[in-house]
């Protein structure tokens, strides 16, 4: 009761498998095609789950000791693999190429206890997939021959024959005409035609899941400095800057929402910060500016102030005068314009 039930959840999970390869969704994530990715994987796990109740493959046999007509459930890890590729789910990705990697695999292991691709396989790796898990690349494993580009080229011919082979046979099988040598060959070029897709795949999930570690160990990496902390500037309030108290009393009249403050004021405030020297407001060795003499009201310093700029303005004053004046010496009246003459 158990074989035709067998039968029909590989044909399914083949069904959908070919449904999928020749879909022309745009998007891998589409809901149909995500639908048919977990019909596929529920049809290919259980009917895993019933070959190894039914005990189907052994260690200790040979080819010859299988059945033809069961030489096509060796085929269930590879199905299960490739359709596990097709979830789409990115917060599950990682653990999606590590379940896939273990059924290639698995599959790969089964092939070679009967003698099938062995001669793809490099030496010394039996056992050493036990866990599923990329092993270091400097060790040899099972994927060793995939990065070889002899033998991706070598593994490329082979596909194509032997995909010309089962397209030639296919009709036969399927409408029962074949006789049982001729199913056999058919399964046991199904078999080798998927070695050399899950050797590619395994190379390509090693890869993925190189960068997927990096990322990840990237993301969880703490920031470290990226330069010398500066220290916090305390915000400066808005205020009018005056020239002297007297200005400071007109704008503080009109703005009574920001605050005046004169010049030396200000100049007093940055030096208790610590903004400015004692020497004034250049740097550092610069000549320091003249202090007036203890006792100096503010009116006094303004006074002083204005009685030296109005001394400035009246030699500049004089100095113009008398450049105009030795002009006119050497220009006569008229120089230079001839525009209007008769």
């Amino acid at each position: 009761a158990g074989g035709p039930r067998l039968a029909e959840l590989l044909a399914l999970g083949r069904r959908l498998w070919d449904e999928l390869e020749a879909s022309t969704e745009p998007s891998s994530g589409a809901p149909a095609v995500q639908d048919k990715v977990r019909q596929g994987l529920d049809a290919l796990q259980r009917a895993a789950a019933m070959v190894t109740q039914l005990e189907l493959f052994s260690e200790n046999e040979e080819l010859e000791e299988i059945a033809s007509a069961d030489l096509k459930f060796m085929l269930l890890p590879a199905l299960l693999g490739a359709l596990t590729l097709k979830q789409v789910d990115l917060s599950r990705r990682r653990e999606h190429l590590e379940s896939a990697r273990e059924h290639f695999l698995r599959f790969l292991k089964l092939c070679r206890n009967y003698g099938l691709g062995a001669s793809q396989l490099p030496p010394g790796t039996s056992g050493e997939e036990e866990t599923g898990s990329p092993r270091d690349p400097a060790q040899p494993n099972l994927v060793a021959m995939a990065m070889s580009r002899t033998a991706k080229i070598e593994r490329y011919k082979q596909k194509k024959e032997l995909e010309n082979k089962l397209a030639s046979m296919s009709s036969s099988v399927e409408s029962g005409t074949a006789d049982e040598d001729q199913i056999r060959e058919f399964y046991i070029l199904q078999i080798q035609k998927w070695i050399g897709t899950s050797l590619e795949e395994i190379e390509s999930i090693d890869q993925e899941l190189v960068i997927l570690k990096s990322r990840d160990a990237a993301r969880q990496a703490p920031a470290g400095p990226r330069g010398p902390s500066r220290p916090a500037r305390t915000p400066v309030k808005p205020f009018i800057l005056t020239r002297d108290a007297a200005q400071a009393r007109v704008f503080g009249a009109g703005y009574p929402g920001l605050p005046t403050m004169t010049v030396d004021d200000w100049y007093e405030q940055r030096r208790k910060q610590g903004i400015v020297s004692q020497q004034g407001f250049g740097e550092p060795g610069s000549p320091p500016c003249p202090t007036p003499p203890a006792g100096t009201s503010d009116e006094e310093m303004q006074k002083q102030q204005q009685e030296k700029e109005e001394e400035e303005d009246d030699e500049e004053a004089l100095r113009k005068a008398r450049d105009w004046d030795d002009w006119k010496d050497t220009h006569p009246r008229g120089y230079g314009n001839r525009h209007n003459m008769g």
